[in-house]
């Protein structure tokens, strides 16, 4: 509570990506196109599984959850960027800062647990095929999606915490066009190494953890498909490398950006903005361009859209 009380910054200060007028109003048309697209994209693999009866397994259910995560994590940082763009002076107040953080690694965790649990969906469909349905039947696919959300709301609560604790009264130029922990922390009127130790540890042993868990996953997948037939390994390849495609794309920045203590590097921005923009939207291109399912129920959903619309003419 002390230190909350010697809090004197109201507001914090954006340098944004750039600072070039006009490569901010060219960015702005691309990452507005690429924000609406990924809300687009993900809202209707939502849809395509929840109205399609035969996607309604373990697989299809994680992978609607993932497009809902990804919705929500571009949501957090993409709309105040756009904003930055426009604007001069970029700020956001102490609050809305402290409030966005807290989402980013909200979304950012549950996500990483979320890809941690397909790789295991996989990994019992795959080798032990005869009992995924006990294994993995709905109930089982709720709690783990209610343990994902829970582990990361403990994640956030933990890196919210550590944050707010610290006393800020002086500086408030933030060198990047969000608010997150490590970028913040710099700013405080005390000494953060232990903090920013336990921030590592915390952020950075989920990363290096769940990426080790994934890793394992799919290695042993890829031993067991020697004993698959020709079309067994086929379809499974096809399935797991999607999957790990968008494992390589999501952990590669977190674990570059959150492992590092009290470390910055000019191309931080860069890999910040492939894992809060570019991944959200690459996810339902590469589920949906590569399952032939997901494609076929996306087609029959359509025409069932005009039969219905022909239906009311």
């Amino acid at each position: 509570m002390d230190a909350l009380n010697r809090t004197r910054v109201i507001e914090f200060v954006f340098l944004g990506l750039i600072d070039n007028w006009v490569l901010e109003i060219i960015f702005f048309m691309i990452f507005s196109v690429t924000y609406v697209l990924t809300l687009l994209g993900n809202i209707l693999i939502v849809v395509t599984i929840v109205f399609t009866s035969r996607l309604h397994t373990p697989m299809y259910y994680f992978l609607s959850n993932l497009s809902f995560i990804d919705i929500c994590h571009s949501s957090v940082t993409v709309p105040k960027m756009l904003e930055g763009f426009l604007l001069e002076r970029k700020t956001i107040s102490f609050e809305n800062c402290i409030a966005q953080l807290f989402f980013l690694h909200l979304f950012a965790c549950s996500e990483i647990f979320l890809l941690t649990i397909m790789a295991y969906d996989r990994y019992v469909a795959i080798c032990t095929p005869l009992h995924y349905s006990n294994v993995m039947n709905m109930r089982v696919c709720v709690q783990l999606v209610f343990a994902l959300w829970f582990g990361g709301t403990i994640h956030s609560l933990v890196q919210t915490f550590l944050t707010v604790r610290l006393p800020y009264c002086g500086p408030n130029i933030i060198d990047s066009y969000f608010c997150d922990v490590p970028a913040v922390i710099k700013l405080a009127c005390t000494d953060t190494y232990l903090t920013g130790m336990l921030i590592v540890s915390n952020s950075g042993t989920i990363s290096l953890t769940c990426f080790l868990a994934l890793v394992t996953s799919y290695t042993v997948i890829l031993v067991s498909l020697r004993k698959q037939s020709a079309e067994g390994r086929r379809k499974a390849l096809s399935t797991c490398s999607a999957h790990f495609i968008v494992v390589a794309l999501f952990f590669g920045p977190c674990i570059f950006i959150y492992t590092r203590p009290d470390t910055s590097y000019s191309i931080d921005k860069v890999v910040s903005v492939f894992y809060t923009v570019v991944t959200p939207l690459l996810n339902p291109l590469i589920y949906t361009l590569r399952n032939e399912e997901v494609k076929s129920a996306m087609k029959q959903l359509r025409q069932r859209q005009v039969a219905f619309m022909k239906s009311y003419i």
